[in-house]
């Protein structure tokens, strides 16, 4: 496992008390705290620094979205948390509504559709959006992508929901 991926994991999950030598997942810390998770995007690359995290079914979610200053590409970008089996579709409706002038300026690049659950608004360089939301309560792997046309190929990742 990415030790990166790892450490979100642990974050979100809850405190952690040692025992015996080893650490265990404390029972009353899993219950529904709030899930902090940064996602930045890379300076040069159309990637997200994580791909994946884990937040429990129904746990408070605190999703941070930067777009960093120094950012070589001075690309926008976004983030949405989309239905899970639905990154294609919501792609090809960002693709397919760039043909709506207001599509970047008013709507930040979210395309129309109920498969959309949570989304930022478009973020320049510099910028940094923070989403609070609680997670779904049905297990599952929810893509999250940027939806500014191009990008949702390359930066996409899961949030993944468990019991």
């Amino acid at each position: 496992m990415d030790p990166r991926l790892f450490r979100i994991t642990l974050a979100c999950l809850g405190a952690l008390v040692a025992l015996g030598g080893g650490l265990i997942l404390r029972a009353d810390s899993v219950a529904p705290g709030v899930c902090e998770v940064t996602i930045t995007a890379h300076i040069s690359d159309l990637r997200f620094d994580k791909e994946a995290f884990t937040v429990k079914a129904g746990q408070k979610v605190k999703l941070t979205l930067v777009n960093p200053e120094n950012s070589i590409n001075l690309q926008p970008h976004n983030l949405l948390v989309i239905e899970p089996g639905k990154l294609e579709e919501i792609g090809a409706a960002a693709t397919a509504e760039m043909a709506d002038p207001t599509f970047l300026s008013d709507r930040h690049a979210v395309p129309t559709s109920n498969y959309v659950l949570h989304h930022t608004k478009l973020l320049l360089p510099g910028e940094t959006e923070t989403l609070e939301f609680t997670a779904p309560d049905v297990v599952g792997d929810y893509p999250f992508l940027c939806s500014y046309p191009g990008h949702w190929a390359a930066m996409h990742g899961i949030m993944t929901v468990e019991n």
